[in-house]
């Protein structure tokens, strides 16, 4: 893997404050189980839980076609480069209309595009390019939907971050759930089963948003007649990139992310699903992911009890054991040694996100949320396609395992890169109290900003 803020953008003029958002519908402070927060909650839930059925089913289910992990890597990349191509602009509709019938309208795209493939599967007319095309089409509306998660979150739940672990905690039990299950499917039925009982998460997930009730936030102001909506439109985009780029602790998390997509993030569902499938079986690669999922949860539990006073400082001391999983597997370690560091892997990356999405939600101001996250994600995903494409061209080259052990090796040196960059070690919880006594805000501190 935001609000229009009073942040000094060099001339140092004084800004007035962000006008405050509308209360949570979550009661007291200390209720985190509103029924909007468990409507979500549920939304979320349910759709992970059919996301990760999808790379087993779709790696099992191309092998059995005779393809191979350039082919797999190829139909993964199609939906991450239309999500990263897309999400900014989602993120100006999220913060301009209506985020929950977006995130609602996405879901009812996917349903109809995951129940298509689950045909193609069951009939046996399985072809590639297809794929790849209904992968973009998901990727788009996938685009569509995320920004609205960033929005949503703070008008559901007062403890942002204890909602952040719990949702966290639900995504990872459902990837635990799913590639297991899926492993299951696929070896007593087929792989078109599994993308039918995706498209049907798709549903349940449109449902509870259907149910979810917001309270209402101030929408953009009317385009104004001489310009219209495109000229509203690139004003939205450039006050979403300056507010982008003036939180130093922001963009250099993304420019270091994008690293890791290249070498560790992209290559890693196809290198290792080949790897595990062709040496053991499709369910060995579904308990295998199983076990990242279960280790995910760990880390979320975690960030539900730690609440650090530097969040992204102890979120890179974590993810120093990402990259235990692609090296454990490139190092052709036993399948149950193997589920171990994937577990551990997974509590690094659970850990991380939860401190990570926190501190987006917490330190950018509502109005323009939606399009920061928007251009966080799509900076977190840009160089993901890069990494899948390469994957089956760098294995042929340099082998499979050789690739995964510099992956490895690769997450170990952006963690630590994290933590040498002062704006990103530094940057404090939203509500603390630095060292004058000053209590920090709940937007982008100026020592934050570097």
């Amino acid at each position: 893997m935001s609000p229009s803020s009073a942040s000094s953008r060099g001339a140092g003029r004084p800004r007035p404050a962000p006008a405050p958002e509308s209360a949570p519908e979550s009661g007291p402070p200390h209720r985190l189980w509103s029924r909007g927060f468990l409507l979500f909650f549920t939304a979320r839930a349910v759709a992970v839980l059919g996301d990760a059925m999808l790379p087993v089913a779709l790696s099992a289910g191309l092998l059995r076609h005779g393809m191979g992990a350039g082919d797999i890597g190829l139909a993964m990349a199609s939906f991450t480069v239309c999500l990263a191509g897309f999400v900014v602009f989602g993120g100006v509709l999220s913060d301009r209309f209506d985020a929950r019938r977006l995130m609602v309208g996405s879901d009812l795209v996917r349903m109809c595009t995951q129940a298509l493939v689950a045909v193609l599967f069951l009939t046996g007319h399985v072809v590639l390019w297809q794929l790849c095309a209904i992968g973009a089409v998901n990727g788009v509306a996938a685009g569509l939907f995320q920004p609205g998660v960033a929005s949503t979150v703070p008008k559901v739940a007062r403890d942002v971050q204890g909602a952040n672990g719990m949702i966290r905690t639900a995504e990872s039990l459902a990837m635990l759930a799913g590639p297991a299950l899926a492993g299951v499917l696929v070896a007593v039925a087929s792989p078109g089963g599994v993308f039918l009982a995706h498209a049907g998460t798709y549903a349940l997930s449109a449902l509870c948003l259907v149910l979810l009730r917001l309270p209402r936030t101030p929408q953009g102001p009317p385009p104004a007649a001489a310009g219209g909506w495109a000229a509203a439109y690139r004003a939205d985009l450039a006050e979403g990139w300056r507010e982008f780029r003036s939180r130093t602790w922001m963009w250099g998390v993304i420019v270091l992310w994008m690293v890791l997509m290249i070498t560790v993030t992209g290559p890693l569902v196809p290198l290792t699903a080949t790897e595990i499938i062709s040496g053991h079986d499709a369910r060995t690669y579904g308990l295998v992911s199983s076990a990242l999922g279960a280790g995910t949860a760990v880390g979320g539990l975690l960030a539900l009890r730690i609440r650090p006073l530097h969040p992204l400082r102890a979120g890179a001391l974590a993810l120093l054991g990402y990259g235990l999983y692609p090296a454990s597997v490139g190092a052709q370690l036993t399948p149950a040694a193997i589920a171990v560091c994937t577990a551990a892997s997974g509590a690094a990356i659970g850990f991380w996100g939860v401190m990570w999405a926190t501190s987006v939600q917490t330190q950018v101001p509502g109005p323009v949320r939606g399009r920061v996250h928007a251009y966080e994600v799509a900076g977190s995903l840009a160089m993901m396609p890069v990494g899948q494409a390469l994957a089956g061209p760098a294995a042929e080259l340099l082998g499979a395992r050789t690739v995964l052990v510099a992956g490895g090796a690769a997450a170990l040196a952006v963690s630590l890169s994290l933590l040498s960059v002062p704006a990103i070690r530094n940057l404090r919880r939203a509500g603390s109290r630095d060292p004058s006594g000053s209590r920090s805000a709940s937007g982008p501190a100026a020592e934050n900003r570097v």
